[in-house]
């Protein structure tokens, strides 16, 4: 079975360009880089842009798409942009974790270019209120902050998470358990580890959503209930990348929560009847 090619975002040193590079394996990506910043490819090598780990075959092989490269020429370093852009490990664990929020509201935001424009308007305001909710809560960055005292923390105050397992069990069977926080090695592999929608984002939540929208007659979206699904961890898992299982998940939004209830209007008569 041939390789899926992967697409990766790439810099150069000393260059404020960065590109959009496909491809099946390192020696390729490497190729297409050097084409794209016109370098000559030989002695040159590709490092993690976060902490400056080069980049091996078997490394590439695990890196999730859109990971951010960069392209060294022979005689040049690279350290990471962790220690210069984030005060300690758990300002940029939670920088990770925003991320991969952000990444949900942008391709839930993106599908309403898919809409005609009268439904999009009312998409978009949905949308708008679920962008609020996460700035109040920055994200909820706070899920892989070990700094954090609420319940809503993944790890242990020692930085230890946990897979979840699969999202049709309770737990991993395989005890899978990773600490980010540890070392740079932990910290890449541990990008590979996924935010797992157990309700699917884009099979199921988005077009249940986008259907409410459509079909709300006056009644009024229950967006609190959609963005608990798409953003937080009522309805996300984290599990490693073994459990990560990309088949159907065949399981449906709640129907009774898609509108908020209708609020009961008391008549006047009855009021008084009350008195």
């Amino acid at each position: 079975m041939s390789k899926r090619p992967r697409t990766f975002k790439l810099r150069a040193l000393h260059s404020q360009d960065k590109y959009g590079v496909a491809g099946k394996n390192c020696q390729e990506v490497l190729l297409k880089g050097c084409q794209k910043f016109q370098l000559p490819i030989s002695g040159c090598r590709l490092c993690l842009y976060e902490d400056g780990t080069e980049l091996t075959e078997d490394y590439f092989q695990s890196l999730p798409d859109n990971t951010e490269l960069m392209l060294l020429t022979p005689g040049q370093a690279w350290q990471g942009c962790l220690e210069s852009r984030f005060r300690d490990k758990s300002s940029y664990l939670r920088y990770s974790c925003e991320s991969r929020i952000r990444s949900y509201l942008k391709e839930v935001n993106a599908h309403a270019s898919t809409l005609d424009p009268q439904l999009r308007a009312e998409y978009l305001k949905i949308i708008s209120q679920m962008c609020e909710k996460l700035k109040s809560v920055r994200y909820n960055g706070n899920y892989f902050d070990r700094r954090n005292k609420g319940r809503e923390r993944l790890c242990t105050a020692e930085g230890w998470f946990s897979c979840q397992g699969p999202f049709d069990l309770d737990a991993c069977l395989s005890k899978h358990s990773i600490n980010p926080y540890s070392n740079r090695e932990s910290r890449i592999l541990f990008s590979t580890w996924n935010l797992d929608h157990k309700i699917e984002k884009k099979r199921t939540i988005v077009p249940t959503l986008t259907e409410a929208v459509a079909e709300q007659d006056g009644r009024e979206v229950d967006w609190e209930y959609f963005y608990s699904l798409l953003f937080t961890s009522d309805n996300l898992k984290l599990v490693h990348i073994a459990c990560h299982k990309k088949s159907s998940h065949n399981l449906n939004c709640d129907e009774t929560r898609i509108y908020k209830p209708k609020k009961r209007v008391v008549r006047k008569r009855d009021a008084r009847r009350r008195q």
